[in-house]
């Protein structure tokens, strides 16, 4: 399964006093320098680890728009249960859990933005995520096909560098060429 536990700089409702609405985001670089060399995947932030990264059963990437993940569920009971509660459309956003290096506070806006995390200690497929746009599908084909589908892509860009560099390469030979007749 694969999908997005963080979304950056997408702000959310952390709570409200007196019809005054305080919020949270995550800046696009929290990320930089934080420990994630040991995450766990789980549900609801609690039971069974189904995947980390220790082990290689959990990928995670920070991407543009947030922290993609993917996973391996197939290793355990519980994670199988789950992958399949995540295809039936049961379960389809995300949480996580990290700690806090660097953040600042809006008073005019009231809005939080954490700018660098120290750590991150999981990411959960969950019921109801604090932050509403993280998402979470199952993938239909398996990792190792996702790894091969991963290694075309690379091979068809490898590719069409070549032959990029080759039609310049005899561009490049027939200004020469033309520039010799010129001389002559």
């Amino acid at each position: 399964m694969e999908g997005y536990a963080v979304r950056f700089n997408s702000p959310t409702v952390l709570f409200e006093i007196d019809d005054t609405e305080y919020r949270e985001q995550i800046s696009s670089q929290a990320f930089t320098d934080c420990d994630m060399s040991d995450v766990i995947f789980n549900y609801n932030h609690s039971g069974k680890v189904m995947a980390r990264t220790r082990n290689h059963t959990l990928q995670l990437a920070v991407e543009n728009e947030g922290l993609f993940i993917r996973a391996r569920l197939d290793g355990t009971e519980e994670g199988r249960k789950l992958y399949d509660e995540i295809k039936g459309g049961y379960i389809d956003r995300m949480s996580f859990q990290f700690t806090i290096r660097e953040e600042e506070y809006d008073p005019k806006e009231h809005l939080w933005t954490v700018n660098r995390l120290k750590r991150l200690y999981d990411v959960s497929a969950v019921d109801i995520p604090a932050y509403d746009d993280t998402s979470i599908e199952a993938r239909r084909t398996s990792i190792l096909e996702a790894e091969a589908e991963d290694e075309r892509k690379r091979q068809a860009a490898a590719e069409l560098l070549d032959t990029r560099k080759r039609k310049l390469s005899a561009r490049i030979k027939l200004t020469q060429q033309n520039e010799k007749e010129k001389e002559k």
